[in-house]
């Protein structure tokens, strides 16, 4: 049986208070300079998916919102439209042939990602939360942590993502299928993760994943993490390094 819903929550009070003010009205500002900075970058790839692959630019999904509402997220497409039906279904493997050739390079740099800042202006999602997940992902989380996971709006990044940051590695080297070792393995531990998240949610720990999800894509292999919050849930499963970094030869 998990902790109560209202320990997990994050019974400190930072749900409610200035905090979700503050940092809504930092969601958009942000969001909204991001989308002028970047458009210099968005539009070459938009072009180029439109001119390669299946020709079509973005990939629109129901997914879970804040309050378990749904809400259709964007991302730059990078896998075949038939995917969901195709062998691997929801999960996608280091070597999925379902990926196209810039899709790779596109989901590899994170970059895939990016055409969320509309998400994040409209109000569906933050820039910092829990990702977004469609219910067969959501449905292997421990019941305590799928009642509270969503109390705070979905994020772009956040600690479960950082730490999980090559999912896509574990579910190819797992040597089981996939939704088993997702749901065994990596459901129960990012649950732990986001509930630790709601525990310790704050300006400056929304800015410390943002700098360390730009650090983690720079220095893939970089235990920064563990030094800035030391007091983190460590995972350890196959393929997991002890303490809980995807993939091997860490770096101090």
């Amino acid at each position: 049986m998990g902790p109560p819903a209202e320990a997990a929550a994050g019974s400190n009070g930072k749900i409610f208070g200035m905090y979700p003010f503050i940092k809504r009205s930092l969601d958009v500002v942000l969001s909204g300079v991001a989308l002028l900075v970047l458009m210099p970058l968005l539009l070459p790839i938009m072009i180029a998916l439109l001119l390669t692959g299946e020709h079509y630019v973005f990939y629109a999904q129901e997914r879970i919102g804040r309050h378990n509402r749904r809400f259709k997220i964007l991302k730059f497409a990078t896998m075949l439209k038939d995917s969901p039906n195709l062998p691997g279904g929801l999960h996608t493997t280091r070597r999925d042939p379902r990926v196209l050739p810039l899709g790779r390079f596109l989901r590899l740099t994170k970059i895939n990602e990016l055409p969320q800042v509309f998400n994040i202006f409209k109000g569906d999602m933050a820039i910092v939360g829990p990702r977004p997940l469609v219910d067969k992902t959501f449905d292997p989380y421990p019941e305590h942590v799928k009642r509270v996971i969503y109390n705070v709006r979905p994020g772009l990044t956040g600690i479960g993502s950082i730490v999980f940051r090559d999912e896509e590695h574990l579910l190819s080297e797992c040597g089981m299928p996939p939704a088993q070792f997702y749901a065994r393995h990596i459901a129960p531990a990012k649950g732990e993760l986001e509930l630790w998240y709601q525990r310790h949610m704050s300006l400056w720990v929304d800015g410390m994943l943002i700098f360390l999800t730009a650090w983690a894509i720079v220095f893939p292999q970089s235990r920064l993490l563990y030094r800035v919050f030391q007091d983190l849930p460590r995972v350890n499963m196959p393929g997991m390094s002890p303490g809980g970094t995807c993939g091997a030869n860490q770096k101090p």
